[in-house]
């Protein structure tokens, strides 16, 4: 239960002073002016967070005063031309706003009420283009680490008063703002009602890793399947196509990620970068992806079926044979080179940028190279996990991308147990764990749109596809997956919305 300001202005200003800590926090800052003869203001404000521009000419401005108004919202009408001004009589708002980084005003004629001026400036950098997910072509700009920096970068590409940024603040140490996005009419009103109640419903001690933090809190997903249940993008252009197309959209403060809602597996086929391109050379690139990812899961345990079966293979297929095994088992070899990739993928990360290119070609090329020379690993391993290692990069998701690895290791280690058998059973495994998956809030197919079965939106997933007439009318029952209007999308890039956005298989 929030507390309440008191009617004697020494006991408020007390109890801020004590609970805010001032003396003990060199950055929290409380100045004390003298207005008229017998009026007295006392502000709170953290160093680094005001505008100091701002702030002087406030004060200067509430020092020229003669006497102070009686009422607080008297006050700010006549003396604070400031665009964000409020006034609270909740002290806990009052210490809240103080540590958000915005400025508390209470005035010794004010009663039980303070005044909030929003003269805060975030550190902030510049919003580049993410690397995680770069175009050739289109917009280069991308999700910041400050709130409102994001938000204005939506509005910016959805001009329409139906786009809804709801605000929530999760508890905790950290208080950390939430806004959900959505469109109202398109967006599913039920799962936008839901999203925000799990939000409010959390109890965190603290979401310092922003993001991931609120993501975990979010999500209470089984250990043992790998899978993501959640989508995400640090691209504007993006998150605008799939509010668009119905989609959930959550922004997280000090997190550059956009979180997407509902998911389903076949989002992750999608790139941005396909919708950038000609229908023709979309199409063939989301094909391609498509391929490769099945690729990355079955091809080694698929060759390490083949070589069980060496004795009956056909002559055209006898260059699968590796002409020298190596000192270890072929079996053995595809588990080292598994775990060498990973460990040359964190030395990567962990060295300098400078180095980071030249680490990850040289230690690669010299390790295959003596694994090979004293016998370690035969040239087919090096070849296959290569393929393999080019087929992630295909997508950009990475905890996809381990999910497909662990599955390749549970599909090989089956295979060399029980052979043929062994390998239907992990290709079973494989999709018995996809399908199992389920949404956030465990109520929406992540196979999506293959069960329930949509024709259209399984079409526009395989094709990519032109849309010339577009009038943002697209319903969808989002129980069921299927199609209760004429269907929208919205280009990546283009504000005319002649095109199909990168979302528009999402709202499952």
């Amino acid at each position: 239960m929030s507390k309440e300001l008191s009617h004697d202005y020494g006991e408020n200003y007390k109890s801020i002073s004590e609970r805010l800590r001032c003396k003990e926090s060199f950055d929290i800052l409380e100045r004390k002016l003298r207005v008229g003869e017998d009026g007295e203001i006392r502000m709170w404000f953290i160093d680094g967070f005001v505008k100091d521009s701002i702030m002087q000419r406030v004060m200067q401005f509430l020092l020229e005063l003669e006497s102070l108004t009686p009422d607080a919202q008297e006050f700010i009408r006549a003396n604070i031309p400031y665009v964000e001004v409020e006034v609270t009589s909740d002290e806990d708002k009052v210490i809240l706003a103080v540590l958000s980084g915005q400025t508390a005003i209470l005035g010794s004629t004010f009663g039980n009420t303070a005044v909030l001026v929003d003269t805060r400036s975030y550190p902030a950098r510049p919003t580049g283009e993410p690397d995680s997910d770069r175009v050739m072509q289109g917009s280069h700009d991308g999700f910041v680490e400050t709130l409102v920096f994001n938000t204005t970068l939506i509005r910016r590409r959805i001009r329409d008063p139906r786009l809804t940024m709801e605000y929530h603040n999760v508890g905790g140490a950290s208080n950390t703002d939430i806004v959900v996005c959505y469109m109202k009419g398109i967006a599913d009103d039920g799962y936008v009602r839901e999203i925000g109640e799990l939000i409010d419903r959390i109890k965190p001690r603290s979401l310092t890793l922003g993001f991931q933090s609120l993501a975990e809190s979010m999500i209470r997903r089984k250990w043992y399947n790998p899978f993501p249940k959640i989508r995400t993008t640090e691209r504007p252009d993006t998150a605008a196509a799939q509010l668009m197309e119905g989609s959930v959209i959550v922004l997280c403060d000090t997190a550059p990620q956009a979180m997407i809602l509902p998911t389903s597996i076949f989002d992750f086929l999608q790139q941005t970068d396909d919708y950038y391109t000609p229908p023709l050379t979309g199409s063939y690139l989301r094909i391609v992806r498509m391929f490769s990812l099945i690729m990355s899961v079955i091809l080694t345990p698929l060759w390490y079926l083949l070589l069980q079966y060496a004795s009956v293979l056909p002559e055209r297929l006898r260059f699968l044979i590796p002409d020298t095994t190596g000192a270890f088992s072929i079996l053995f070899q595809l588990l080292l080179a598994e775990i060498a990739i990973d460990v040359l993928k964190l030395a990567s990360m962990n060295t300098p940028n400078m180095l980071s290119n030249s680490l990850s070609i040289i230690g690669a090329l010299i390790l295959g190279d003596f694994a090979v020379s004293v016998g370690w690993l035969c040239e087919d391993v090096i070849f296959y996990m290569a393929v393999i290692a080019i087929a992630n990069f295909a997508q950009h998701n990475n905890e996809l991308g381990y999910a497909l690895k662990f599955m390749r290791i549970i599909t090989l280690l089956l295979t060399a147990a029980f052979g043929l058998f062994g390998f239907i059973g992990g290709i079973v495994f494989t999709l018995a764990a996809v399908a199992t998956n389920r949404s956030i809030n465990g109520k929406y197919s992540y196979l999506y749109p293959l069960i329930p079965w949509n024709s259209e939106a399984m079409g526009r997933l395989l094709l990519r596809r032109r849309k010339m007439d577009f009038d943002g009318s697209a319903e969808r029952d989002h129980a069921t997956g299927s199609e209760t209007g004429s269907g929208t999308g919205s280009d990546a890039g283009s504000e005319s919305g002649t095109d199909e956005g990168p979302g528009e298989n999402s709202d499952n």
